[in-house]
C-alpha cells in the first residue's frame, strides 16, 4: 500500500477528505438536536449536554487513539475509531425513549471517541507525506472537515423523514462503517527512511517532555478558550436565528452556511499559516473570534447568518492549525499523542463552558464569555515562543 500512495499521494488525501466529511458529528449536532431530543425525552439543555460531551470524548480519545496511531500505524486506529463511530450510532438507536441520558454512552462516548481516533490518524500521515505543504495537506482534509456540518445536515434530515431519527442513526451507523472503515484501508506513513528526512527542525518530544514544556499550557488553554465562541451557539442556533427574526428554513440554512465557513476556515487557515506562520495567522483569527462574539450579540434577521458563519470560519481556522503547530513545535515521532494531549484543551472547554452556559437564564451571557474567553485566547498565545529545536 506505502508504494502505491508514494505515487498517488493524492489518493491519502482523499481517503481522508472521504472519511472526514462524515466524521464532523459535532458540526451538525444542531439538526439532531431537536429530533433526538423529542424522541428521547431530552430538554435543551440535556441535549447540549450530551453536544458538549461529545466534544469532550473527542478531545480526550485523541490521546489513545494518538497513541494508538503512533504504536500501530494510521490504519489499526482508523479502523478501530470506524468501528466506534458505526457502533455508537446504532447503540443510539436502540436506547428507550425514557433514558435519554443514556446517549452519553452511546453517542457522546463512542461517537466521540470514534471522531478522534480517525481524526489523527488521518491527519498524522498526511502532514508526513505532504511535509513540505502540510499546513495545505490538513487544510484539504480539515475543509472536507468542515463540509461536514452541512453534509450531515442534510443527509439526517433526509433519512428523518424517511425512517425517523431511530432509522436515520442506524443507517448512519451502517453508511460510517463502510465509508469510514474502506478509507481507514488506504491510509498508511511513508517509508521510514522518507519520514526521517522530511521530518524538518522540530525535535521529537516525547509526551512526558511535552508536558514539562510552558509552551504545552498556553496552547492547551488557547484551544479551551476558542471553544465558547461557536460551541456556546451551535446547539441552540436554530432556536436563535428564530428568535431574532428568521423563518426555520432560513435558520436551518445557518448551520448549512456555517459548514462552508467552517471548510473554508479549516482550508484557508493551514495554507495561509504555510506562508506567514502559524501563531501569526492564529493570533489572527483569534482577534477576529473576539470582535465577531461581541457583534454577534446584536446581530438580527440574515446577519445571524452572516456572524456566525464567519464564526465558525474563524473558530476552524484555529482548530485546522493545531495538528500543524503541534509537529512544528514537537516533532513528528509522538505526532498523534502529542497532537491529543494538546487537544484535551478543546475537552476542558467544551464541558467547562456548556457548564457555566447552564446557569445562564438569558443569551447575552453566552455572548460576553465568548468574547472574554476568545480574547484570553489571543493573550495566550501572544506569550507563546518555540520550543527548543522547534518553530513557529
Amino acid at each position: 500500500m506505502g508504494n502505491f500512495v508514494a505515487r498517488h499521494r493524492w489518493v491519502l488525501l482523499s481517503a481522508g477528505a472521504a472519511i472526514q466529511i462524515l466524521t464532523g458529528i459535532p458540526s451538525a449536532w444542531g439538526v439532531f438536536q431537536q429530533p433526538v431530543g423529542a424522541e428521547y425525552g431530552l430538554s435543551s439543555q440535556q441535549g447540549s449536554l450530551i453536544f458538549a460531551c461529545t466534544i469532550a470524548f473527542f478531545g480526550i480519545g485523541s490521546v489513545p487513539g494518538g497513541a494508538l496511531q503512533d504504536r500501530f500505524g494510521p490504519r489499526a486506529a482508523a479502523l478501530a475509531g470506524s468501528g466506534l463511530l458505526a457502533g455508537g450510532m446504532a447503540l443510539s438507536a436502540l436506547v428507550p425513549a425514557n433514558a435519554g441520558l443514556l446517549l452519553i454512552g452511546s453517542f457522546s462516548l463512542l461517537v466521540g471517541l470514534g471522531c478522534a481516533f480517525l481524526y489523527p490518524a488521518v491527519m498524522s500521515p498526511a502532514q508526513k507525506w505532504y511535509a513540505d505543504r502540510k499546513g495545505l495537506a490538513t487544510g484539504v482534509i480539515g475543509g472536507a472537515v468542515g463540509l461536514s456540518g452541512g453534509a450531515l445536515t442534510l443527509l439526517v434530515r433526509g433519512l428523518d423523514a424517511a425512517l425517523g431519527i431511530r432509522g436515520a442513526l442506524l443507517a448512519l451507523g451502517g453508511l460510517l462503517g463502510a465509508v469510514c472503515g474502506g478509507g481507514s484501508l488506504l491510509l498508511c506513513n511513508p517509508p521510514r527512511a522518507a519520514s526521517a528526512a522530511q521530518s524538518g527542525p522540530a525535535g521529537s518530544y516525547s509526551p512526558g517532555e511535552l508536558l514539562r514544556t510552558r509552551q504545552y499550557y498556553l496552547v492547551f488553554l488557547a484551544v479551551a478558550l476558542a471553544a465558547p465562541s461557536v460551541l456556546l451557539f451551535s446547539p441552540i442556533i436554530l432556536e436563535l436565528g428564530q428568535q431574532r427574526g428568521l423563518t426555520e428554513q432560513q435558520a436551518l440554512a445557518a448551520i448549512a452556511v456555517g459548514s462552508l465557513g467552517s471548510a473554508a476556515g479549516r482550508l484557508a487557515a493551514p495554507a495561509l499559516s504555510d506562508r506567514w506562520g502559524r501563531r501569526r495567522v492564529d493570533l489572527a483569527l483569534f482577534a477576529a473570534l473576539t470582535a465577531l462574539s461581541a457583534a454577534f450579540a446584536f446581530a438580527g434577521s440574515w446577519w445571524v447568518i452572516a456572524v456566525y458563519t464567519a464564526l465558525t470560519f474563524c473558530y476552524s481556522g484555529q482548530a485546522a492549525l493545531l495538528p500543524a503547530l503541534a509537529t512544528d513545535l514537537y516533532g513528528w515521532k509522538n505526532a498523534g499523542v502529542n497532537y491529543g494531549l494538546l487537544a484535551l484543551g478543546m475537552s476542558a472547554g467544551s464541558i467547562g463552558f456548556t457548564l457555566l452556559a447552564g446557569a445562564f437564564s438569558e443569551v447575552w451571557p453566552r455572548h460576553l464569555t465568548a468574547a472574554a474567553a476568545a480574547a484570553g485566547g489571543f493573550a495566550a498565545l501572544a506569550l507563546l515562543r518555540p520550543t527548543p529545536g522547534g518553530k513557529l
